[in-house]
């Protein structure tokens, strides 16, 4: 006997009221994405649950990537079996068995068909007196089980659930807008775009590139880490931007240390127009209050002034340390460490304001006009589009860094 499908519980998405509907109509939708690549799955939505139907897939494997997708509170392992003892036996022996090193359970049964001739007081003890007599040092503990197995006995046929695995939590993606992650390569925006999602957000993304200071490797570790946030949602279309003359006429024109401010206001504007140009009602990043100098309180207020976009900042009140940990967690470190570097770190000044004005910044910008730069960086800008299954860069060689 194996399972043969996987039980979905809703988190805070079961509190929607009205709107649920839609809420399970596009987490269904995501799932289905999500498992593409088992083609035998089949996913049925009934009053208040959602199950996978597994129809010989591999449950471990499609229980890891219905993990990854938000809107999902917690899984169990599921069977279906005959409403005759025997098989319920065998169906909460494998439900305990999925509970590895578990020494203690609890079987809790409910019996909707009156019908079936065993009341749930009496089949609690029947079901857990079979496990204990086929396995050793085991004991059934009520109160804080190790595994809680659950049975239920419905008019249609008796269904067995194993241990709860956690899911991403979160609501759907696509269920709250659509936001324009600002996206550079390092470790920071793509937790970011990972925690932004998590709240039901569909992203796309910003890139600036600034050849030939910045490199294609570095493009590249840009579109592995855009894809590898897809996986969690779906296709992300990344915007890249020319962004080398902007950055030049930066260092050439503006006082040395309001230059990263005065970039980061050049970024923002960019990233205003091309919001707005997508129908994108708010602008991600990946700022840390604090962090570096461009992220103080004083240069945030400098750098919003030039939009009136909403700015997403999931990671503000987050130490670097927590923000690496998600990092690991989704998979975007490894990436976000190759030793290519983004136009962050072109012409970094010595000494960087930490407490810029917007006084200042206007005056200095006065004395250049940006306007044809911008518009050139957009009329220059193309897109590359990745998805969960995409594969659009070579693998670095090993060798590649003796050369």
């Amino acid at each position: 006997m194996n399972f043969d499908r996987i039980l979905i519980r809703y988190g805070e998405m079961a509190l929607k009221g009205k709107n649920r509907r839609a809420f399970e109509q596009k987490l269904q939708s995501n799932i289905a994405i999500k498992l593409r690549k088992y083609p035998n799955t089949t996913i049925k939505k009934t009053q208040g649950r959602m199950f996978v139907l597994l129809n010989g897939e591999d449950p471990h494997e499609v229980m890891k990537e219905c993990q990854e997708v938000f809107g999902i509170h917690s899984l169990s392992f599921a069977v279906e079996v005959e409403k005759e003892e025997e098989q319920m036996k065998e169906a909460v022996m494998l439900a305990f068995r999925d509970a590895r090193n578990a020494s203690t359970f609890k079987i809790s049964s409910k019996r909707t068909d009156k019908t079936f001739p065993i009341p749930s007081q009496e089949l609690n003890p029947l079901l857990g007196g079979h496990i204990l007599r086929q396995t050793e040092n085991v004991k059934v503990d009520v109160h804080h089980p190790d595994v809680e197995i659950k049975v239920e006995v419905r008019h249609e046929g008796c269904y067995v659930t194993a241990q709860d695995y956690p899911g991403a939590g979160g609501l759907p993606v696509g269920t709250t807008g659509k936001s324009l992650l600002m996206l550079s390569g390092g470790i920071d925006s793509p937790v970011a775009g990972y925690l932004t999602m998590k709240r039901g957000v569909d992203i796309e993304a910003i890139h600036f590139h600034s050849p030939p200071y910045t490199s294609e490797r570095a493009k590249q570790k840009v579109i592995d880490l855009a894809q590898a946030l897809s996986k969690f949602g779906s296709k992300v279309k990344i915007h890249v931007i020319p962004f080398t003359e902007i950055q030049q006429k930066i260092h050439r024109e503006m006082p040395e240390g309001y230059s990263m401010t005065i970039m980061r206001r050049m970024m923002m504007r960019i990233s205003e127009q091309v919001a707005a140009k997508n129908d994108l009602l708010s602008i991600t990043t990946g700022e840390s209050l604090g962090q570096v100098a461009s992220q103080t309180m004083e240069s945030m207020n400098t750098i919003n002034e030039v939009t009136n976009y909403p700015i997403i900042r999931p990671l503000v009140s987050m130490d670097k340390l927590e923000i690496i940990d998600i990092s690991r967690k989704i998979r975007t470190y490894e990436i976000s460490i190759r030793p290519f570097e983004d136009c962050c770190t072109v012409f970094v000044p010595k000494a960087p304001k930490t407490k810029p004005t917007r006084k200042n910044a206007n005056y200095y910008e006065s004395n250049s006009d940006f306007s044809r730069d911008m518009d050139k960086a957009l009329e220059e800008s193309y897109i590359i589009e990745v998805s969960p299954d995409h594969h659009s860069g070579q693998q670095d060689d090993e060798f590649d860094d003796l050369l």
